[in-house]
């Protein structure tokens, strides 16, 4: 009876490829702009919409970070970096706070890795609270509103509860401070203390070079069906298992390994890149947090994402029409992955392949070198300028404070 199994599936595979790559999808051919105010949105350009005021910090809150370690330049955290430095000479900048709509703090929190390149969290906090002390004591803007009219960068694996296991992330809690400005962060997922209201969701960084170095001729067929590369398992940091990608990583693994239309496994070949542009589908599940830079890497080479984490807030997400370019799996119906993605009829896929070459589409999940319109820097200020005018409730009476600058493990107020 596997036997029987297995065969229709390779035929079922080879027909919808087929069906599929019959169809040209390459980047130079015809594509489908998104109808409807998701499309208008996500080319809005927000230069003239609002100003914003860097504060000029001392270097070592970022440049001297930075000189320490370069590494953090190729990261995927590493669009606190580059939205400084484009944010300097952007044309919303304003040099006069007074006119300002937005004040941004350039603070290099994820700029402390291991030898292996993982990003240590511990001194996050005592770093963010040392700059907002320090530009509250040098400048008035901070006290008015006590941070609402501020924007962070926080693209640690749970924002600014800055830990990367969520147990402990849940346990802070986001910093004190932080708690009433505008959060721009990587992890989103809903009804979790790690994300506050109003934040804005981003894309992590993807290095554009690389990701451009890599493509395939417009032409390739796409002859695998579904590809994934990466842990099933995290042995290391979760040795019984079921807690890593809360199962759902191990149930791919556990289900798929043998089933001939998924492409699966931990090897990274140097071929990845050019492997998901012959791909489909792309897993996109869940890890230690519910994002990952594959959601990236899938939509900018046009493989359909399958995003398997429940709950998750996708990037942009009031500009970029998720449910019509990706596929959506319950973390608890991962068994079901290849009844779910063979029913997908060949034209509903083939839409979402015309969506995905949409230029604006790729271009809105990176950040390049210089800035392009419409790409994750603009929908950035896109998403602050949406938040204009603020509300005069902002502003505090005379006397009237919020924040509890006490609050918070111990170890985060000592000085950084």
């Amino acid at each position: 009876m596997d036997f029987w199994k297995w065969v229709f599936f390779g035929f079922l595979c080879a027909a919808l490829v087929s069906r599929i790559g019959a169809v040209e999808l390459g980047r130079n051919q015809p594509t489908e702009r998104i109808s409807g105010s998701a499309g208008d949105v996500l080319e809005d350009n927000p230069v003239g919409r609002l100003k914003v005021f860097v504060y000029e910090l001392p270097s070592k809150y970022n440049k001297k970070i930075l000189q320490k370690d370069p590494r953090c330049l190729n990261h995927m955290f590493a669009a606190e970096i580059f939205m400084h430095r484009f944010l300097l000479s952007s044309p919303v900048r304003t040099l006069n706070p007074e006119e300002a709509d937005w004040f941004y703090t350039p603070v290099y929190t994820t700029c402390d890795l291991t030898p292996n390149g993982l990003p240590l969290p511990f001194k996050s906090p005592r770093m963010m609270r040392s700059a907002i002390q320090l530009i509250s004591s040098n400048w008035p803007y901070w006290n008015r509103t006590e941070g609402a009219d501020h924007f962070f960068l926080t693209p640690h694996d749970f924002g600014a509860c800055f830990h990367y296991q969520e147990e402990k992330a849940i346990e802070r809690g986001i910093l004190t401070l932080l708690k009433r400005a505008t959060l721009v962060q990587t992890f989103g997922q809903r009804n979790h203390v790690c994300l506050k209201d109003g934040s804005i969701t981003i894309p992590p960084y993807a290095p554009p070079q690389k990701i451009y170095a890599h493509l395939i001729p417009e032409n390739t067929p796409r002859s695998i069906f579904v590809y994934f590369r990466g842990l099933f398992y995290d042995v290391g940091n979760d040795p019984e298992g079921g807690y890593y990608a809360r199962g759902a990583r191990a149930a791919v693994w556990e289900n798929f390994k043998d089933n001939p239309l998924f492409d699966i496994s931990t090897d990274h070949p140097t071929t990845y890149y050019e492997d998901m542009q012959r791909a489909v589908f792309c897993l996109c599940p869940l890890g230690w947090a519910p994002w990952s830079p594959r959601l990236v890497e899938a939509v900018v080479f046009g493989c359909i994402p399958i995003i398997i984490a429940d709950d998750i807030v996708l990037p942009f997400a009031d500009a970029i029409p998720w449910e019509e370019i990706g596929v959506f799996v319950d973390e608890e119906d991962v068994p079901k992955l290849d009844t779910i993605l063979t029913s997908i009829p060949p034209e509903v896929i083939l839409r979402k392949q015309r969506l995905l070459a949409n230029p604006t589409m790729k271009q809105a999940m990176l950040f390049p070198q210089p800035a392009q319109p419409g790409d994750a820097f603009h929908q950035v200020l896109n998403g602050l300028a949406r938040k204009l005018p603020h509300d005069r409730s902002i502003y505090l009476k005379p006397g009237e404070k919020f924040l509890n600058w006490t609050a918070g493990p111990v170890g985060d107020l000592k000085p950084w």
